[in-house]
């Protein structure tokens, strides 16, 4: 196994509003490897974002205050770096691809002269002549038609679909180590989203880029994945590759997610949610915080009183699961068997 290129060591995070503490992350620990697409996943307010938000000092300190934890990147913690180093490494080695492009590039400037600059910031001996013309280059490698005239036009004469293929073009355009995808499919048709997908791979064969991969469409996870990590109440409840995710979930958690997935090959009239609602994350319930909604746990009084450690499943380190009784959830009426096809 290579060395991680990116580290998260018990990251734990909290934010003070006027209701009490948000427990917003609490002992979150993966590793990120060279040239891998690890999935996070989990509903809205699991703290996908937050997390990695946080180690690249985009949260608003106050309210949000890392309590403890390490995030190593290259051999040095970014949670105790400055904010001018911090600014060195975002946009460089470090990219981000948020969700919403509209209120994520400015709709003052052109698209070029914002994907340029991010190229100027990082490389200050470059001309601005020679910028364009790295620009020009990555908007065509995202597949932006007519890349010469798009340069000069306002975000607001992109459509969706463009205006995200543009963030991708400016995530890349300093060949970043790690690439930060928050959820880059979000509010783009079908058609548009499968569009996406091929230029992420794009953008991956280019720069040789780790992609952390923040949704909570599973699709987008079989697709993509290498490895999953599957979060819940601001913890990761489980961690493996993407196949063993799918075929053989061990926390009813997870297991919930892949029932609730419309498949096509079987017939189904409804689809199979999760009961109940996600915790708050102010007061959540003692033990095990999926408990109250868990089908498993059938009242047992270790999942109202113990918090589940994240512990290895069966042989080696690679099937981690935060479920006191995860070596039960082995069985044909516990199994997802969703399967993973990957497109080529």
């Amino acid at each position: 196994m290579p060395e991680a290129v990116l580290s998260i060591r018990d990251l734990t995070v909290e934010f003070d509003t006027e209701d009490g503490v948000v427990h917003a992350v609490t002992d979150v620990s993966w590793d990120l490897y060279p040239g891998e697409v690890l999935g996070v996943i989990g509903e809205s307010g699991s703290g996908k974002s937050v997390s990695l938000l946080s180690i690249l000092g985009l949260i608003p300190m106050p309210p949000g205050r890392i309590v403890r934890g390490e995030a190593v990147f290259k051999g040095r913690d970014l949670l105790k770096l400055s904010g001018r180093e911090l600014r060195q490494i975002r946009g460089g080695d470090i990219a981000m691809i948020f969700q919403d492009p509209m209120t994520s590039l400015n709709p003052v400037l052109k698209i070029g002269d914002q994907i340029a600059e991010a190229i100027l910031a990082h490389n200050p001996r470059l001309t601005k002549e020679e910028a364009r013309r790295r620009t020009i280059e990555l908007l065509s490698l995202v597949g932006v038609p007519g890349a010469e005239q798009r340069y000069d036009q306002y975000p607001h004469e992109f459509s969706g679909g463009m205006r995200q293929r543009a963030m991708i073009a400016m995530a890349i355009a300093n060949s970043p180590s790690v690439l930060v995808a928050d959820e880059p499919t979000t509010a783009l048709d079908v058609t548009i989203q499968a569009q996406i997908i091929e230029v992420l791979r794009t953008a991956q064969r280019e720069t040789n880029a780790a992609i952390v991969l923040i949704t909570h469409d599973l699709g987008l996870i079989a697709e993509l994945a290498d490895r999953v990590v599957v979060m819940y109440a601001g913890r990761v409840v489980e961690q493996a590759d993407v196949l063993t995710i799918f075929d053989s979930p061990r926390h009813p958690y997870t297991i919930g997610l892949m029932k609730s997935l419309a498949r096509l090959e079987r017939e189904q009239e409804w689809l199979e949610p999760i009961p109940g609602q996600p915790p708050s994350l102010i007061t959540l319930p003692p033990g095990c915080a999926f408990h109250p909604r868990c089908l498993h746990s059938r009242g047992r009084a270790r999942c109202r009183s113990e918090v589940p450690p994240l512990r290895e499943i069966g042989e080696g380190a690679s099937h981690l699961s935060a479920c006191h009784f995860a070596e039960e959830l082995t069985g044909a009426q516990y199994t997802a068997g969703a399967g993973v096809e990957r497109g080529t």
